[in-house]
């Protein structure tokens, strides 16, 4: 295992400042409490022993959010993840500690792409120009996802958005 780049102090802080933005992020893609809680646990042992310097706390926060999502999307591609049965009512246990409401639900059946351009550009108020940085890919192709992610979302939930 990689050597510790952060004090149990530092981790500490911007655990609790950070935790449930990316518990969200995470549920938004493995759809149940016990792989949510999995890829959070995974996403902060990357912050653990990664050793980016953050710039400020909203650098902090966009660095968790894009770790999160590209660490949901790669588990769910993994062959056994295509084989388990999702229906199965033993996997969903637990409910999540914040409210579903129907936006949400919409956000979380957008394709991934789509999903993580939405939850940083509503929930967490970054603009076009900060979510491509972040994501490292150009400024237009934000705006297309951000704009095909509204039609879904106009379409599924019937009105403006």
């Amino acid at each position: 295992m990689p050597a510790l780049q952060r004090t149990g102090k530092e981790i500490a802080v911007i655990y609790n400042r950070q935790v449930d933005t990316v518990y969200r992020v995470c549920f938004s893609y493995m759809k149940n409490v016990h792989d949510t809680e999995d890829m959070v646990q995974e996403t902060f042992l990357r912050l653990i022993t990664n050793g980016v310097s953050f710039v400020s706390e909203s650098h902090e926060k966009a660095w968790l959010i894009v770790t999160a999502s590209n660490l949901c999307r790669d588990t769910l591609k993994k062959w056994w993840r295509r084989t388990e049965d999702i229906d199965d009512p033993s996997l969903n246990l637990k409910s999540p500690p914040f409210e579903i409401d129907e936006v949400l639900e919409a956000i979380m059946k957008l394709p991934s792409d789509q999903k993580c351009v939405v939850y940083m550009y509503y929930y967490e108020g970054y603009s076009t120009l900060d979510i491509a940085s972040y994501l490292h890919c150009p400024h237009a192709t934000v705006r297309s996802r951000l704009s095909r992610a509204r039609k879904a979302l106009k379409k599924a939930l019937g009105g403006d958005f």
